[in-house]
C-alpha cells in the first residue's frame, strides 16, 4: 500500500516536471531556434560546402580523380541564405510543388490532402524556404565543372500539371559545363503518390574519361514544425536506417557538439527528415553503395544526405542515376512497402514491439466503423478486457484494504510512537486478513507499458490529424475546443480516488486530492484522441472498480452481521435454558442471579419462549462442580431475604 502511495506521488511530480518543462520552453525558446521578425544576422548568410566522398566511395589513388573539382569543407559564405531563380509550379492530385532553377532544389512542397493547422484551406508546407523557416530538397554531382545546387539550369516551362489521364509527369531541367558535359536533372511525380523520382542523365560529350558523384540531401533548421503542441514533443531531426545498425536518430544537439554517431558506408538503406506526423527521405536503391553524412554548417543550418557514384564514364557515353525522394506523412502501411525500415520513422522508442499491433488492430476497427473515435474506444475496450484478471487482481486487493482501512488506522494510532512495532503489527493483521499490499499495485505496473504504447500510438498517427470523431470534436489531434473532455476526465478521475482507500498520511491524502485538478489541467493541452482514449479507459476502471469494491463490501457487512448473530446467540442461550425451565420465576429474580442479556427481550420473543416452556421437558439436574455444590440445584426457588 505504502509502495502504491509512493509511486503514485512520483507520477504526479514527473507529470508536474514536465509541464514545468513545456511552460519553460514555451516561454524561453532554445536559441537554435528563429522567430519571423527577429532573425540573427548570421542567419542570412549559409555556409555551403559541396558534400565530399570519402575513402570507401573513392576509386583506387591513381584513377582519374575528382578531387580537383570538388569544393573543400571550407566553403565560401553566401550572401543570402537561398539563390532564387525561376519558379517551376509541379501540381498533381497529391502534392503541389515548386522547383528553383537555381539549383534545382524541391524549394516548396504542400500536400493537399493534409490541410495546415492554422488555415484549413492551405496544404500543410513540408517544404519550404522561408528566412525563419526552411525545409528543402537538394541534389547535384560531384565533379570537374559539373553542375550541383548552386547551378542555373533552364526549363522549358513554370507551369506544369498532372491531368487526369495520366499516371506520371516528367519536368527537366538541363545544364551544360564547360567542358562540353551535358547534364539533365528529371524530376518524375506519380499519381497517388507522394514519391518523386530525382535522376541525372549525363552526357559526356568532351574527350576525357569522368568519373563523377552524386549527391542527394537535405536542408533543414532545427525548429519545430509549425504548429506543433507544445506539451507534447516529438522528435525533429534527421534519422536514419541500415541493416546492420537498424534505426537511428541523428539530433540536432549531438551535430553541434561534432558528436552525432551513425554508419558512413552502406549498401542499403535510407537517410531522412523527421517531423511530427510527416517526413522526407532519400531511398536510394538497395544493394548500391552510398556514404551517409548529417552535419551542421552554420547556425540553425544543418543538412543530411547521401552521396552515390555514378560510375565510369566513357567519352560519348551516356550515364543515369535516380534516387527516390519521399515527402510525405508518416503512414506505417506505405512506408513500409517503399524501403525497409522506413516504418519505423513512426517512431514509438522502446515500445515499438507493443506500439505496432495496437496500431494495427485500431486501423482494423476504422475499416469497420469508418470513425477513429470509434475505434479509439473499441481498441481502448479491447485493452481492458485483455487485462481484466489483472486489473480485477488490484481492485480486489484495494477494495479489501478499503474494508479494513478502520482496522489499520487504528493499529496506526495504537502504535504511533513504535514506527517498527506498527509496521510489525500491520503486517500480521495482512497474514490474518489475506490481503497483499502489493496486490494493487503489481497489476497496475504490468499494465503501465501497454497504456504508455497505446499513449504513443494515437500520439503519433498521422491517421488522426484533422480527422472528426463527433460533435464539437472536429480534429482529434489537436485539443478540446471547449475543455468537455478535459473536464470529464478529471471528474472521472476525482470518482475513481473516491473509490480508492483513503491513505492514512495527510500530505498523501491531501495530493490525491490534488491529482484529479492538476491532471484536468494537464489534459486542457493535449489532442482529444488522447483524452477520449484516456477518459473511456478511466470509466471502464471506474466501473470495475465500483463493482468490486461494492462486491467486497457487502461480504464484509455480511460477515460483520452473522458474527453479531452468532455472539446474540451465544449471549442469550443461559437466559432462554432458565426461562425454559421456571417460567414463574420473576425476572427480577433472574437477572440478580447472574442471567445477562445483550439486548432486551421483545414481547414476541417473550411469547415465543412462553410457548416452549409449556412442551419442553425437564432437564435432568447436571453434576455440579466442588465450587457449586453448596448452591442449591436449578429449578428450585430462591427467596429473598
Amino acid at each position: 500500500m505504502e509502495t502504491k502511495k509512493l509511486l503514485l506521488i512520483i507520477i504526479f511530480s514527473t507529470s508536474l516536471l514536465f509541464l514545468w518543462d513545456s511552460w519553460q520552453r514555451e516561454i524561453n525558446p532554445s536559441t537554435t531556434q528563429v522567430t519571423p521578425g527577429n532573425v540573427a544576422e548570421s542567419n542570412n548568410q549559409r555556409h555551403d560546402p559541396l558534400p565530399v566522398p570519402g575513402d570507401g566511395l573513392t576509386s583506387k589513388p591513381d584513377s582519374p580523380s575528382v578531387a580537383s573539382g570538388i569544393e573543400g569543407v571550407d566553403s565560401t559564405v553566401t550572401p543570402n541564405l537561398f539563390t532564387n531563380g525561376e519558379k517551376i509550379t509541379v501540381t498533381t492530385d497529391m502534392i503541389v510543388a515548386e522547383i528553383d532553377t537555381a539549383g534545382g532544389d524541391i524549394r516548396q512542397l504542400g500536400l493537399l490532402k493534409h490541410p495546415s493547422s492554422e488555415d484549413k484551406s492551405k496544404p500543410y508546407e513540408l517544404l519550404l524556404d522561408k528566412t525563419a523557416r526552411f525545409h528543402v530538397a537538394q541534389s547535384g554531382l560531384i565533379g570537374d565543372g559539373l553542375p550541383s545546387h548552386k547551378t542555373k539550369y533552364s526549363a522549358k516551362s513554370n507551369n506544369y500539371q498532372l491531368e487526369p489521364d495520366q499516371e506520371k509527369l516528367v519536368i527537366k531541367l538541363t545544364a551544360t559545363t564547360e567542358n562540353n558535359i551535358q547534364v539533365t536533372k528529371i524530376f518524375t511525380f506519380h499519381r497517388n503518390s507522394y514519391v518523386i523520382d530525382v535522376a541525372f542523365e549525363i552526357d559526356n560529350q568532351s574527350d576525357e574519361t569522368i568519373i563523377p558523384f552524386s549527391y542527394f540531401q537535405m536542408l533543414r533548421d532545427a525548429n519545430e514544425p509549425t504548429g506543433s503542441n507544445t506539451m507534447i514533443h516529438s522528435y525533429t531531426g534527421p534519422a536514419m536506417y541500415t541493416e546492420a545498425e537498424k534505426f537511428i536518430k541523428i539530433k540536432f544537439t549531438d551535430l553541434d557538439k561534432n558528436k552525432a554517431e551513425f554508419p558512413a558506408n552502406a549498401d542499403n538503406g535510407w537517410i531522412a527528415m523527421l517531423e511530427h506526423y510527416f517526413l522526407t527521405a532519400w531511398l536510394p536503391t538497395q544493394q548500391t553503395p552510398r556514404e551517409y553524412y548529417a552535419k551542421r554548417l552554420s547556425h540553425n543550418q544543418y543538412t543530411a544526405g547521401i552521396i552515390t557514384p555514378v560510375g565510369t564514364i566513357e567519352s560519348g557515353q551516356t550515364k543515369q542515376i535516380s534516387v527516390p525522394f519521399y515527402a510525405g506523412p508518416q503512414e506505417q502501411e506505405k512506408l513500409a512497402q517503399l524501403s525497409p525500415g522506413l516504418d519505423l520513422t513512426v517512431d514509438y522508442g522502446w515500445l515499438t514491439i507493443l506500439a505496432q499491433p495496437l496500431f494495427k488492430l485500431l486501423s482494423f476497427y476504422h475499416s469497420w466503423v469508418d470513425n477513429w473515435g470509434v475505434s479509439i474506444i473499441l481498441l481502448t475496450l479491447t485493452v481492458k478486457l485483455l487485462f481484466f484478471p489483472l486489473s480485477a487482481a488490484g481492485y480486489r486487493s484495494m477494495a479489501k484494504l478499503r474494508v479494513v482501512t478502520p482496522k489499520l488506522q487504528k493499529i496506526r494510532e495504537q502504535y504511533a510512537s513504535d514506527r517498527q512495532r506498527m509496521h510489525q503489527a500491520m503486517m500480521e493483521f495482512y497474514k490474518e486478513e489475506k490481503i497483499n499490499p502489493m496486490g494493487g499495485c503489481l497489476p497496475i505496473l504490468v499494465q503501465i507499458p501497454v497504456f504508455i504504447a497505446l499513449f504513443w500510438t494515437l500520439m503519433s498517427a498521422v491517421e488522426l490529424r484533422n480527422t472528426p470523431f463527433a460533435l464539437w470534436i472536429t480534429d482529434l489531434s489537436t485539443p478540446d475546443p471547449y475543455y468537455v473532455l478535459p473536464l470529464i476526465m478529471g471528474i472521472s478521475m476525482w470518482i475513481q480516488s473516491k473509490l480508492s482507500p483513503t491513505p492514512a498520511d495527510p500530505i498523501q491524502a491531501k495530493v490525491m486530492q490534488i491529482m484529479p485538478i492538476a491532471f484536468s489541467v494537464f489534459f486542457f493541452f493535449f489532442p482529444s484522441g488522447l483524452v477520449l482514449y484516456s477518459l473511456c479507459n478511466n470509466i471502464l476502471s471506474i466501473l470495475q472498480q465500483w463493482q468490486i469494491t461494492r462486491m467486497y463490501e457487502n461480504k464484509a457487512e455480511d460477515a460483520s452481521k452473522d458474527k453479531n448473530k452468532k455472539h446474540k446467540k451465544i449471549e442469550s442461550a443461559p437466559v432462554v435454558e432458565k426461562l425454559a425451565l421456571n417460567p414463574s420465576v420473576p425476572a427480577e429474580e433472574r437477572v440478580e442471579e447472574g442471567a445477562t442479556t445483550s439486548a432486551t427481550i421483545t414481547e414476541g420473543q417473550s411469547e415465543s419462549i412462553s410457548s416452549t416452556e409449556a412442551i419442553a421437558p425437564k432437564p435432568k439436574p447436571k453434576t455440579s462442580s466442588l465450587s457449586n455444590k453448596n448452591k442449591p440445584p436449578q429449578g428450585k426457588k430462591v427467596r429473598k431475604k
